[in-house]
């Protein structure tokens, strides 16, 4: 599952999502097409589950997909 799985799961268009995280619309379009991943802080991954109704272990294997946080 990654970042866009999760956004459509939701229901949410691209510009609603950085609307409500208070990022750029190109930012989730990028996390969409596996460009980049969410980098935040501990506060910020609080605030992406709540926004895409998701787990922790949801955001780190859609970061993943993403090919970020890998060893």
């Amino acid at each position: 599952m990654n970042m866009k799985d999760l956004r459509i799961r939701v229901g949410k268009k691209a510009e609603e999502i950085a609307v409500e995280l208070g990022v750029a619309v190109s930012t989730v379009r990028n996390w969409d097409q596996l460009k980049t991943a969410p980098r935040m802080t501990p506060m910020g991954f609080e605030k992406l589950m709540k926004v895409y109704k998701c787990s922790f272990e949801e955001l780190v294997q859609a970061q993943k997909e993403a090919g970020m946080g890998e060893d």
